[in-house]
């Protein structure tokens, strides 16, 4: 675009916003009560006077020299009302880049809107418009700056004048054309002492003010994921900005009044002085916050840093815990007595990470793993409860849970840094964890709880060596069914169908199937025998919700012991079973702890029923061959899919599954439960 068409343009945007200023005010824009405006409704009457920050050049330098002289034009004005009470501040200057050029025009633009105002909340609001419409082109901060520099420009020249006019020539002719004798004389001075006084008060606050919108431009050069805050301070600064020059206005036209003939004319400056001290306050308490959020980002990337190159344990969980000496050390729950945070150096450390709403149940299940730790002289466990906002009442119930456990436990809160890490690095969202370190900080397992909770001591020390040969096993269903009730058989040489569901005339429908089912002559015959259990059913019918919740919890833990490893047929037997959870009947049917088929109730229940038309396969290609061959058939015509709900308080899940009925890409969704779905909490766990 040619330096004419940039002229029209800019001289066509101008006169549209003087347009629409004017429209507004003519209609009879109502701003009495103007302090009583909404933010809303600031924002609605100077949306039109701001096009773009086309107009650019360094506030930054330009505010420097501002400060520099509006620090000293007060500190002189102090000194002139009050004397030798006043403090003497220490002035840092703050060097202007080289080449820095003043935009001396503009400056004098507004200087000359600044000029000679008539007081009143009308007039004010006018003024101000009519600033933000000749700097239209210019960032929101660049506005106040301007107008602060223009009315600076103004105010350190009469406080100069006033400190040269008795010694120099020329500064008291100046002076007397800036009317500096008409304010500055002893007698006139001594009777608007205290006008002159609430003046420079509320240029200082207005300095302040604009001085953060500076603070705020550079923390925007920051990720904003990391100063969240910053958006809404960043998004009310076209208001605050408004509040901001409509007080320069204002003070102008006090200073005006001031020096003029009539230097007793009311104008009450208060409305103005409250309103930017409310600005100053909810601007700092922006900034204090932004402040601290970045400065939480960078302990967040230090500490995720120092997870990934560890180096020694103890040093690991001095950062994550906050423990700097002895007497911010760990407690031994078992004594009650303060131990030194050395007895973690070089050991292996198994987190217990929970909330407060942990059980008996919950503790008794690692105790196990704790009494298997004497047997070795490096390895230690560290309960960590995870709150975010202490009360006396959670101090009890911490004391009370502490009081049953016989490891150790942190003295000091878990820092909220570390409680995000925790949340978004191992996954934790309230339901308790264990993650393994190695000695050299290293995490062994996000969470070894599910390893624990199936296999006990057997999974020792729960890393990924002990969690692969686990995994790699053929012994999956033993520990489930070992829990839920030990005196169910596990042979090697016996079938065993598990089944259950939330429809009972489902349950009911399968047991009379498979019952006839499995006194079939040809299963007979064929010596094969096979045993029927019905999970989470009490002897009179109803449901037993322990059981309930012990079976899932269980069927869970092999999901994750599989989940992110190479998907194979006994993952994906698993994988179906648990999205079955919540189906009206399932069944799974193994040969000892191994696992030979599952099925959704619809499919399992036919093929059962459907026995007569498989049998003679039996005979031909032996039973589980048969089996799954005809359940296959009849899955194939009924493409039922699954639906996976998982723990979200798991460790790492993977970013996409398959379905493990038709193979495709599961969709992801999040679900909420009530923990109390398959029973008592103390139970569910």
């Amino acid at each position: 675009m040619s330096n004419l068409a940039q002229s029209v343009s800019t001289s066509v945007v101008s006169s549209v916003h003087t347009n629409v200023i004017s429209s507004m005010l003519n209609v009879g824009e109502e701003v009495s009560g103007l302090f009583t405006f909404s933010d809303k409704k600031i924002m609605d009457l100077i949306y039109a006077t701001h096009a773009h920050s086309d107009d650019k050049f360094d506030e930054d330098s330009l505010f420097a020299i501002v400060q520099s002289i509006l620090k000293r034009a007060t500190q002189t004005a102090d000194k002139v009302v009050q004397g030798s009470q006043v403090h003497v501040e220490n002035i840092v200057e703050k060097t202007p880049n080289a080449n820095f050029s003043v935009p001396l025009c503009t400056l004098k633009q507004i200087g000359g809107e600044l000029s000679c105002k008539a007081p009143g909340e009308d007039v004010a609001h006018k003024t101000t418009l009519d600033i933000l419409n000749k700097l239209s082109n210019y960032s929101w901060e660049a506005k106040a700056v301007l107008t602060l520099a223009a009315f600076t420009l103004e105010y350190g020249e009469f406080w100069f004048l006033s400190q040269l006019q008795h010694s120099d020539p020329l500064a008291r002719s100046l002076a007397i054309l800036k009317r500096v004798p008409i304010l500055t004389a002893p007698a006139e001075l001594q009777k608007r002492r205290q006008a002159v006084v609430e003046l420079n008060n509320i240029i200082k606050t207005t300095m302040h003010a604009i001085g953060i919108f500076d603070e705020f431009e550079k923390l925007s050069a920051y990720d904003p994921k990391d100063i969240p805050e910053l958006s809404d301070a960043i998004e009310h600064m076209p208001v605050d900005v408004y509040w901001s020059i409509l007080t320069i206005v204002a003070v102008s036209t006090k200073l005006t009044i001031l020096t003029s003939d009539e230097p007793d004319k009311p104008f009450d400056l208060f409305p103005y002085t409250q309103k930017i001290h409310y600005i100053l306050n909810k601007l700092n308490n922006h900034l204090n916050i932004c402040k601290k959020q970045l400065e939480e980002a960078e302990k967040y990337r230090m500490l995720c840093k120092l997870f990934k190159t560890p180096t020694e344990v103890l040093e690991i969980l001095k950062a994550l815990l906050s423990l700097k000496d002895k007497a911010q050390g760990l407690i031994d729950c078992s004594t009650n007595k303060l131990v030194d945070i050395v007895v973690l150096k070089k050991q292996n450390v198994f987190l217990y990470i929970t909330g407060l709403d942990i059980t008996e149940y919950d503790i008794s299940i690692l105790k196990p793993v704790y009494e298997g730790t004497k047997k070795y002289k490096n390895y230690k466990i560290i309960w960590i409860p995870i709150v975010e906002k202490w009360t006396v009442e959670l101090q009890n119930k911490f004391e009370n849970l502490r009081s049953k456990m016989p490891w150790f436990t942190v003295q000091s809160n878990v820092p909220s840094i570390s409680i995000r890490f925790i949340k978004e690095e191992w996954n934790f969202t309230g339901k308790p964890i264990v993650v393994s370190l190695s000695p050299q900080g290293k995490v062994e397992n996000t969470n070894s709880l599910h390893l624990i909770q199936l296999y006990g001591l057997g999974a020792f020390p729960y890393n990924e060596d002990a969690e692969k040969i686990i995994s790699d096993g053929m012994s999956f269903m033993g520990p489930v069914l070992e829990t839920i009730d030990p005196k169910i058989p596990i042979k090697e040489d016996q079938y065993i169908f598990l089944y259950g569901g939330k429809d009972n005339e489902w349950i009911q429908q399968f047991t009379k199937k498979a019952t006839a089912f499995v006194n079939d002559p040809i299963i007979k015959e064929s010596k094969i025998i096979i045993e029927l259990f019905t999970v989470g059913k009490s002897g009179k019918g109803g449901e037993d919700h322990g059981i309930l919740g012990k079976f899932w919890n269980g069927i869970e833990s092999l999901f994750l012991t599989k989940v992110n490893k190479l998907v194979d047929p006994i993952t994906q037997e698993i994988q179906k079973l648990l999205s079955y959870k919540n189906e009206s009947g399932w069944a799974v049917l193994c040969k000892g702890s191994r696992f030979v088929i599952v099925g959704h109730g619809f499919t399992i229940l036919k093929a059962v029923d459907d026995f007569e038309k498989w049998k003679d396969a039996v005979k031909e290609k032996g039973f589980e061959i048969a089996l799954k061959e005809y359940h296959a058939k009849i899955v194939q015509s009924v493409r039922h899919c699954s639906r996976l709900d998982i723990p979200s308080a798991t460790g790492k899940l993977p970013k996409q599954m398959n379905c493990p009925e038709c193979t495709r890409i599961m969709e992801a969704f999040i679900s909420y439960k009530c923990c109390h779905v398959d029973g008592p909490s103390s139970a569910h766990h």
